[in-house]
């Protein structure tokens, strides 16, 4: 036996328990006629006394002062139409329809007329069967009850054993009623012109008055409205829904069983209410949004840092002078190739340091504009390649400087075994390519592909590149920071030799400024996601740059352009002295 049968057998037993178990008190059917097929109608004859009830009673019926008038009319109209019926030749002929009409006044009356429905003939009980649609029930159909409440103990009793409100042969029935045909298709509907008739009720009488007709051939319905009379004020018609109209954009939530019961719940942002479905607040599409309380959606607007925009126009401006300082700066250097100045920074080493400083500055202008494949390829790349270049060269330019000045005498092997393997070269090389190889598999296999970013602003579709949260850029990162910190530490320890070599405290702010700058970016990172994020990202690269070049740079430029005294060998040799006799003393 199925779940569903254990629970419709449990109901029955439970119900049989507590309604037979009064069965003393509560007599048979009120008024009953013999037939071949026996009808139900289940009336309220009397009414209920009103009292609050803690637990289930048993409420007799027949008490003093408690005829229920409309009841006893429903109880006629029914007993009326099956005379009618039997009274007739052409309706339902060798047939004889009886009925059992039970007064249901309360709630123990109303179980105990549907457990009585359920008893087979000449039985006071329910049998419980394995399958309750084999059951065969006294009554073939009921009508009845007309509270809802009891309506709905009847309905869930009756429907497990599909007892019905009609007759099957209903529907092969016709005959006259008062000289008019009455007929029914093949759903049960009749097929007959209808008057319809408002009762009007003055106080214990009533009258009745036709007030409109409907015919089923043109499917209309006429009603005269001035007929009927309403009982509110000055006639006025009373309003007949459980909700009202929601507001625009509210979607309507369903109370219980009937759609005409709702509450009204606006729709979220990101969804809008269709007027074809009141019932429901769909998603709007990815490429669009909508507010809250919208009955419709909108494109999004697509959004990216443009050129023409005035943060756009600093940055570029800003990167476009540095690159200009930078070529600058090698033509001067170039220019004075054989001064002491340029040879104590390092000689032809300075022009890889500035190229990698201006291969640097070209990626920069992969952030304006809207995000394609090779703009996002090489913005960032270029950058890390070229920084990479800038901090191994200057943290071997200033490895040598503290070995030579403090290590050469104590270590004058190793020094001479540097100095014929080209070990700076060679330390900057392997530098150099192994940035290289981070970025090529960084490209390779987490590559920084344009975007469309959806969920930070409803209203809004952000371009960009997917670079910031990959594993490549932060390796590339990391290392780049590895090197400063070897850069860091090697000025560092030079921070006591010749003033002409002494750079600690230059290249510290550069650095500095290095960290602080990227610091920056990542926590605006964190919690902005909008279309100036790449102009923070540029901001940052063009601030580690220019702290580079001008820590390193501007100072030998300074000399250079404005203090030649300073660039002399005799200079340079004096400071070496002062140096020497400073550590002699020491």
């Amino acid at each position: 036996m199925s779940l569903w049968m254990r629970l419709v057998s449990l109901l029955l037993s439970l119900s049989c328990c507590w309604a037979f178990s009064c069965q003393n008190s509560l007599s048979s059917p009120d008024f009953s006629l013999p037939g071949d097929y026996l009808l139900a109608g289940m009336f309220p004859l009397h009414s209920a006394p009103l009292e609050a009830r803690g637990r289930p009673t048993v409420t007799f019926c027949d008490r003093s002062n408690s005829f229920n008038g409309h009841g006893y009319h429903l109880f006629q109209a029914m007993r009326f139409s099956i005379e009618e019926i039997n009274n007739s030749t052409a309706l339902l002929p060798n047939i004889t329809l009886g009925y059992e009409l039970y007064d249901v006044c309360s709630e123990s009356a109303n179980m105990y007329a549907t457990l009585s429905i359920l008893s087979a003939l000449g039985r006071r009980y329910v049998e419980i069967q394995g399958d309750p649609a084999h059951f065969s029930p006294a009554m073939v159909a009921v009508i009845g009850p007309d509270i809802t409440n009891h309506a709905l103990t009847t309905a869930a009793l009756l429907s497990p054993f599909l007892v019905p409100m009609l007759l099957e042969q209903i529907r092969k029935v016709k005959f006259l009623l008062h000289k008019n045909a009455v007929t029914f298709n093949d759903d049960g509907n009749t097929l007959s012109n209808y008057d319809i008739i408002a009762w009007d009720w003055s106080g214990p009488s009533w009258t009745f008055r036709v007030i409109g007709s409907s015919s089923p051939f043109s499917v209309s319905l006429d009603i005269n409205t001035t007929k009927i009379r309403w009982h509110g004020n000055n006639n006025q018609v009373p309003t007949s829904v459980c909700s009202r109209d929601c507001p625009e954009g509210h979607q309507r939530v369903i109370i219980g069983f009937h759609h005409c019961c709702f509450e009204c719940v606006p729709c979220e942002a990101g969804t809008f209410l269709n007027k074809s479905d009141p019932y429901r607040c769909r998603p709007c599409g990815k490429e669009e949004w909508a507010p809250e309380r919208s009955q419709t959606c909108f494109p999004r607007t697509v959004v990216f840092l443009t050129w023409h925009e005035p943060v756009s126009l600093v940055l570029l401006a800003a990167n476009t002078l540095l690159l200009l300082v930078v070529a600058g700066t090698a033509g001067l250097f170039a220019w004075h190739l054989d001064t002491p100045v340029v040879r104590s920074a390092g000689g032809r080493l300075c022009f890889l340091m500035l190229g990698s400083l201006a291969g640097g500055t070209w990626g920069l202008y992969g952030f304006f504009g809207k995000p394609t494949l090779p703009t996002c390829l090489l913005r960032q790349g270029l950058f890390s390649l070229g920084f990479a270049i800038f901090l191994s060269c200057l943290t071997v330019r200033s490895f040598q400087l503290v070995f030579i000045f403090k290590f050469s005498a104590r270590l004058p092997t190793f020094f001479r075994a540097w100095v014929q393997n080209h070990g700076a070269g060679l330390f900057v090389m392997i530098s150099s390519t192994t940035q290289l190889l981070i970025c090529l598999i960084w490209l390779a296999v987490w590559t920084p592909l344009p975007t469309r970013e959806y969920k930070h602003f409803p209203q809004l579709v952000v371009l960009g590149c997917r670079e910031a949260n990959s594993l490549g850029f932060m390796l590339a990162f990391t290392y780049n920071g590895l090197l400063s910190v070897s850069a860091f530490a090697c000025s560092y320890l030079g921070k006591d030799l010749p003033e002409n070599y002494n750079e600690a405290k230059c290249v510290t702010f550069s650095l500095l400024l290095n960290f602080v700058s990227w610091i920056a970016f990542f926590t605006m990172a964190t919690v902005y996601q909008g279309k100036y994020l790449p102009a923070v990202n540029a901001l940052a690269m063009l601030s580690s740059l220019s702290g580079g070049f001008s820590g390193y740079f501007l100072p030998k430029c300074y000399v250079i352009l404005c203090r030649p005294d300073l660039n002399s060998t005799e200079h340079f040799q004096a400071s070496i002295q002062e140096y020497t006799r400073r550590c002699g003393s020491t």
